[in-house]
């Protein structure tokens, strides 16, 4: 049986966990699903090698979920994450695969969260842990977290573990359990240090390689929507207002919503037809012909229907739900832009699913820039076009209209109105249920998600920025020597300091990253143990080195990828207060 036909009920997953697969919308399962699932179910160990983006959450979730006691309180999986934002996803994913599963508790931990509420959860009972190192270590030396009846480990980005300089806190951590475990690692890349963990602690383990083939054509422009200010509906119909569209495939998670979303773009005037796994191979070709004849203008799917569709007139893909994995977003926007034409894009992406794009642009190597949404007067300017095209393409054809030269101009001498008056009078009749000036509240940008996502996406900031802008009341500026050419983000940073020092993330101000290094807003009244304690944390292979911050020198020593040295090294830390 071959991935294209297997299916997750092929994988012999438990009823409940194959009944929350389902209503989530999943049809096919992804190459490291099909082959880890059998594998983790079958109680081998594993490694699984596959980029971000590709479905491995839920080639570990579900085999293990699928094995889970829910009759006991007590902790039987535990994921390992590098950061605190990747923790609390895949605890959101397992909580998703168990929604059918009565009295199951998912408990993400770490660093920068109140330690007394994770000890009472702790005490509750969850079967499932997800941590980071830290924060799992600091649980561990205190005893509020019983690891003796482990079933299952997984070490989700184990790459990005050891580049955060958590390898040995791994180690440790597995030290620490029962030598019974199932144990299931993935990582990207398979460095040396990655290979030795898996060979002390693995058992036998079954590597499973999963090529990465994530490559987009450059004729597609691809764009995203944060969706925001609006609901994804009114936002499409904007959308669709001024985007000169030929055809489009819209993407959407499951079945239903194919349905549902085809209904209201048919009631908001669109030709719009729905294509899912339901339907029948007659029912499947008889809608894509019509899609081919532009007897339909739009298609919205589910990515397995959408499988081999190769229409011309596709000039569009909207993606109405992100995909959980980037190999489907490939495949996805692959249905335009085919031999050599040119095609666009549209990506909507929640608030909560920045990590999911940022993956997408990971693994295609290819930034997706930001779109904003149509005004109102953008949309009237739209309106008008087609308006004056209608009357143009009439006046350019040999049709007759004698008549009602003859029927218009009795009227107006009838009524002794001029024409003008009377074309006035006409153009609101044909355009009072679709008006051509629209008004609109214009959605403004939220400044503070803004920022956030400029952060997250590690947008470099110019040097008349970080000489005019200087740290908020309570918080001093320092340099920390992690930045653009070593891969770093603001969220490794903010997670490492989070783990390893103790602070709370509402305690870490400002992160700005240049090439060589990063300079970071922390509370002016931090120690010097505190600060010693920063320095010695490692991000991204790199050594902190904490130190003030004194600006961009004159001469280039503190600007964007040039050096910088503390004038008194012995006394970097003497004034932290």
């Amino acid at each position: 049986m071959t991935t294209e036909t297997l299916t997750f009920s092929d994988l012999a997953l438990s009823a409940p966990v194959l009944k929350a697969v389902t209503k989530v919308g999943y049809e096919v399962p992804s190459p490291i699903q099909a082959a880890a699932i059998p594998a983790l179910l079958a109680g081998k160990d594993i490694v699984g090698l596959a980029q971000t983006g590709t479905g491995k959450t839920a080639a570990f979730a579900l085999p293990m979920l699928s094995q889970v006691d829910v009759t006991k309180s007590h902790t039987q999986i535990l994921v390992l994450a590098p950061t605190r934002e990747l923790a609390i996803q895949v605890a959101e994913a397992f909580q998703r695969y168990a929604s059918e599963m009565s009295g199951f508790h998912v408990l993400p931990i770490y660093g920068g969260q109140d330690m007394r509420g994770q000890l009472r959860q702790l005490k509750r009972g969850a079967q499932v842990v997800v941590g980071t190192p830290g924060r799992v270590m600091d649980h561990l030396r205190r005893n509020s977290l019983d690891l003796s009846k482990l079933t299952n480990l997984v070490l989700d980005e184990a790459d990005e573990m050891l580049r955060m300089g958590f390898i040995d806190d791994v180690s440790w951590i597995l030290e620490h359990t029962p030598a019974t475990r199932q144990t299931a690692l993935f990582s990207a890349t398979m460095p040396k240090e990655i290979r030795r963990v898996a060979t002390t602690y693995l058992r036998e383990p079954e590597e499973i390689r999963i090529a990465n083939e994530s490559k987009t054509g450059a004729n597609i422009e691809q764009v995203y929507w944060m969706v925001s200010g609006t609901n994804k509906l009114d936002a499409l119909t904007r959308i669709l207002e001024v985007e000169p569209f030929d055809a489009i495939i819209m993407f959407v998670r499951t079945k239903t919503a194919t349905v549902e979303l085809a209904e209201k773009l048919e009631a908001r005037g669109y030709s719009a037809a729905a294509i899912n796994g339901d339907m029948n191979q007659q029912l499947r070709e008889r809608t894509i012909e019509r899609l081919k004849n532009k007897k339909l203008d739009i298609l919205v799917a589910t990515d397995v229907a959408a499988r081999g569709i190769d229409v011309e007139r596709v000039s569009h893909v909207i993606n109405y739900d992100i995909p959980y994995d980037s190999e489907a977003y490939v495949h996805r926007i692959g249905r335009t832009g085919r031999a050599g034409r040119s095609g666009k894009a549209i990506l909507f992406v929640a608030p909560r699913e920045k990590r999911l794009l940022f993956a997408i642009e990971k693994a295609t190597s290819q930034r997706i820039e930001a779109m904003k949404l149509p005004s109102g007067d953008t949309i009237t300017a739209a309106r008008v076009d087609q308006f004056f095209q209608g009357i143009n393409e009439v006046l350019e054809s040999d049709q007759d209209l004698s008549f009602f030269d003859d029927l218009l101009g009795n009227y107006c001498r009838e009524k002794e109105i001029e024409p003008e008056k009377l074309a006035m009078v006409m153009a609101y009749l044909l355009q009072k249920d679709r008006p051509l000036q629209v008004k609109l509240a214009d959605i403004k940008p939220d400044p503070v998600r803004e920022k956030r996502e400029r952060s997250d996406r590690g947008e470099r900031s110019d040097r008349g920025e970080r000489r005019s802008r200087g740290p908020e009341e309570g918080m001093k500026r320092f340099r920390i020597e992690v930045g653009r050419n070593h891969n770093a983000r603001p969220g490794d940073i903010v997670g490492a300091i989070a783990n390893e020092a103790g602070l709370q993330s509402r305690q870490i101000g400002q992160i700005k990253l240049f090439d060589t290094f990063s300079t970071l807003d922390l509370p002016n009244d931090m120690d010097a143990a505190m600060a010693q304690k920063i320095a010695s944390i490692h991000v991204r292979g790199q050594v902190l080195s904490l130190s003030e911050d004194r600006g961009p020198a004159r001469k280039g020593a503190g600007a964007p990828g040039g050096s910088f040295k503390p004038r008194n090294k012995k006394k970097k830390f003497a004034n932290t207060k």
